[in-house]
């Protein structure tokens, strides 16, 4: 990934809530470089392809982020290759559930904000469809909140039933329960 402006070095990045404020530098400045398509494209089955190319591509460079983070700590914890395999694909397939339109960075910004600082009212604005224009910002924070459920039933419809169980629980709260490729999916996201 290209990046333009500041490096993570700093005092600043370790400020509480930077880390969001480092997520929309990225969104901003980072893009997908012929390096990381054809990572991708070495990692993914050829029927993900359209369903990744359909992402923002701010959530593409998120993905990667996590894919690359996700694979750190596989081979931290000697995850077989098969687990690794599945692991990497749904690092990058997680956020499907989003394509560019339904959620881009501003609308996420404002999802952020409103279901984490006035929950009940996002919930109430929460739209399936956007037919008018100012719907837009309740089908944002719709599919804000219903992306893991989103994606999951897109990857299905593909094929990919395994890495949709996965993809369907990925903003689940943490389980002992959790197998390894949902525990480190969960904290390369969260992380990222």
């Amino acid at each position: 990934m290209r990046r333009h402006g500041a490096g993570r070095e700093g005092k600043l990045w370790r400020l509480p809530g930077a880390r969001r404020v480092r997520q929309f530098a990225r969104a901003m400045t980072e893009h997908m470089t012929e390096e990381d398509w054809r990572h991708v494209q070495a990692l993914l089955p050829t029927d993900a392809l359209p369903l990744f190319r359909a992402m923002h591509p701010a959530d593409q460079c998120h993905v990667l982020h996590v894919e690359r983070m996700a694979e750190e700590m596989a081979a931290r914890e000697h995850l077989p290759r098969e687990e690794r395999a599945l692991l990497a694909r749904c690092a990058l397939l997680h956020d499907v559930g989003r394509v560019r339109g339904d959620l881009d960075v501003m609308g996420k910004v404002f999802a952020v904000l409103v279901m984490h600082g006035l929950p009940a009212v996002g919930r109430r604005m929460m739209c399936r469809d956007a037919h008018v224009p100012w719907q837009k910002l309740g089908h944002a924070l719709y599919v804000y909140r219903h992306h893991p459920s989103i994606g999951a039933a897109k990857l299905r419809a593909a094929g990919l039933v395994e890495e949709a169980a996965i993809i369907a629980q990925h903003h689940e709260p943490p389980s002992l329960l959790d197998p390894p490729v949902l525990r480190i999916l969960k904290a390369a996201d969260e992380q990222n």
